[in-house]
């Protein structure tokens, strides 16, 4: 780099090192590398918008020779220009860029169904071209009549996007009428409005579909006035009116306004824009976990925004499902802080109000206020607002952060079974917290205690490094000695009666979920209890090289204790399907704890369900009441 600088100069330097690839660190897994890399590649970006466009030009360069590399790595790379990449040029407003990068990931992540997708595209576009290419002309005399020069153009949809389209909505190709928009460019903004009079005079608007981008721009520039009407076939058709500066913008994004051009390096418009960016580079100097970074990082990236007003009438974009508090940090961080209620559209609302399109938003603050509540960081949604509300428990309430976060990580280790200070008194500890930038133990437990990394992550990190040190036969020596204490068979908890162990922490796996009436087997884990798995789970059969660690177990006679189980549940879909089977099962009283759906493009559908099941005898019941459901063909066990 520094032969670069002498060559090139800083600035170009800058740019080398922002892209230049990251160099090996050590990381317990793939996925921690991969959200460090993330972490790093945004930090380089909010130094230099440039770096991330040069980013994404490799990143497409990439994706267009990705049929030359290995399956798995064409998968990975695909996932990744999914997740991060194509939402980054949205957000960036590069269009172009995005759908490119969507269809190209689809390609290698999907390959049968686009290619199908791409084959009935083919046909069905050929049927609607013709009568696309006719409206456009029967607009474009209206316009020219109506005094407005207007550049006209029929706008294939992407194949990615009629695919989200497809799978979101629950439709089938053939449902999907919209695969072409019509986009319409004229010379400046009131020829925007005038067109649309016009559109809506020759064609019936959809109601509910016009959206004014121009009036509210998106976060990432984005303007252009959005209609939906009925074409002359009965069949939706998308218009879309910009003027051509509009376009660019539409087009190109941030690469649009460049604010380097021309020596304008103060554009505080575009500094505006990417406010975002300056945030990022926020989180990152609080969140002590690269994959807590990363989580924060989709939602900004990811999240539909709701627009809302300020009481002077300034829009302010939030993620979908922001409440005021988000508001009130995005004001100011000391209205979020001292914020006591708020009103909406004039009436008083609760602070977990979920704001809605068009709101009109007033916070009320008391400068009696005693600061955030911790409770406030399971109801705000915006990044930004999570990090405030971190900050302030950091700096005004370190004692209480220390106290709070050593409960928290002494209750989890007592949990898993686990002493939490023969841990840390580790000499590994040290280099642990080297690499998090701890100076001491209260450190990290402050750092627990006001959010930068959760319970889970800061032990199983403490874990890992104590095991460095620790020999297996050390532990296969706990485990001996916790086998000798031979005893007649107590009750342990959820209703388990185990030969020769008192006092022991039991879990369920999740891999066979057993339920009383199933024939149960007892495994030691090292350092979280025993598992209690079916005999006739696939697991149990891996255990046999290690028979010294399986136990008898059985069930207690009486138990009145419940169990998740999962059934996959195959039908014919219909309309009602779900709410038929959610229907029988209410009825039998039994409790669901989660369901998801899915449906196939050819009529098939899978249902898949946990629940809460008191016996073996229950579940049966339960699946044949199932098997009854009109169209359900077969209900199984997972």
């Amino acid at each position: 780099i520094s032969d670069i600088e002498k060559e090139f100069g800083s600035e170009i330097a800058l740019l080398v090192d922002g892209v230049t690839k990251l160099g090996k660190l050590e990381f317990k897994t793939k996925e921690e590398q991969q959200a460090e890399n993330f972490r790093k590649m945004f930090l380089a970006m909010a130094k230099d918008i440039r770096i991330i466009l040069i980013k994404l030009a490799d990143r497409l360069h990439n994706m267009r020779t990705l049929k030359y590399l290995p399956k798995e790595k064409q998968r990975e790379k695909s996932l990744e220009t999914i997740d991060i990449f194509a939402p980054l040029a949205h957000r960036l407003g590069i269009s172009k860029v995005k759908w490119e990068l969507e269809d190209l990931a689809f390609r290698f992540l999907e390959s049968d169904q686009y290619y199908q997708l791409v084959e009935r595209v083919a046909k069905k576009r050929q049927e609607r071209e013709e009568h696309i290419n006719n409206m456009i002309d029967v607009l474009k005399r209206h316009l020219t009549s109506s005094g407005i020069n207007a550049e006209i153009q029929g706008r294939p949809k992407h194949f990615y996007s009629i695919y989200k389209k497809m799978n979101e909505q629950n439709k089938t190709f053939d449902q999907i009428y919209d695969l072409t928009a019509v986009r319409v460019i004229v010379g400046n903004v009131k020829d925007c409005y005038g067109a649309l009079g016009v559109i809506h005079t020759l064609w019936k608007p959809i109601p509910g579909r016009f959206k004014d981008y121009i009036a509210m721009p998106k976060p990432n520039m984005y303007q252009s006035l959005h209609t939906t009407v009925i074409d002359s076939s009965g069949d939706p058709l998308e218009i879309q009116i910009r003027t051509y500066e509009m376009h660019k913008t539409a087009e190109y994004g941030i690469a649009a306004h460049w604010r380097y051009k021309e020596g304008d390096k103060n554009n505080s418009d575009f500094e505006k824009k990417l406010s975002w960016l300056r945030e990022i580079l926020d989180w990152q100097r609080e969140l002590k976990d690269a994959n807590a970074f990363m989580e924060t990082l989709k939602i900004d990236l990811f999240t539909d925004e709701v627009y809302v007003f300020t009481p002077k009438g300034d829009v302010i974009d939030l993620p979908m499902g922001s409440c005021p508090i988000d508001f009130a940090y995005r004001i100011h961080t000391d209205i979020g802080n001292k914020c006591v209620g708020a009103k909406i559209n004039g009436k008083m609302v609760t602070l977990d109000y979920k704001l809605a399109n068009g709101d009109i938003i007033e916070i009320i603050t008391s400068s009696n206020s005693n600061g955030p509540s911790r409770d406030w960081l399971n109801i705000v949604k915006s990044p930004q607002a999570k990090n405030k509300i971190r900050q302030w428990f950091k700096r005004e309430r370190r004692e209480e952060n220390i106290a709070r976060g050593k409960e928290m990580i002494e209750k989890e280790a007592r949990r898993q079974g686990y002493d939490i200070y023969k841990l840390i008194k580790n000499e590994a500890m040290n280099s642990f917290f080297k690499r998090m930038s701890f100076s001491n133990i209260d450190d990290m437990y402050a750092a627990i205690g006001y959010g930068a990394i959760t319970t889970k992550q800061a032990l199983q990190r403490i874990i890992d490094e104590y095991k460095k040190t620790v020999k297996p036969d050390k532990v296969d020596l706990v485990i001996d000695k916790v086998k000798a204490k031979a005893k007649p068979k107590k009750k342990i908890d959820r209703g388990i009666k185990i030969n020769g162990i008192d006092n022991i922490l039991v879990k369920f796996s999740r891999c066979c979920n057993p339920v009383p009436g199933d024939k149960i087997i007892g495994y030691i884990t090292r350092g979280r209890g025993v598992s209690i798995h079916r005999q006739d789970c696939k697991n149990v059969s891996e255990y046999l090289n290690d028979k010294d660690r399986l136990l008898e177990v059985e069930w207690e006679k009486f138990n009145d204790s419940s169990y998740p189980v999962e059934i996959e549940v195959a039908a014919y879909d219909r309309v009602g399907l779900l709410s038929d089977i959610i229907n029988v099962i209410g009825e039998m009283e039994t409790t669901i704890d989660a369901v998801n759906a899915r449906a196939s493009n050819n009529g098939m559908a899978t249902v898949y369900l946990v629940l809460e099941i008191n016996n073996k005898q229950h579940l049966e019941n339960v699946i044949q009441k199932i098997k009854r459901v009109n169209a359900v063909y077969n209900v199984r066990r997972t």
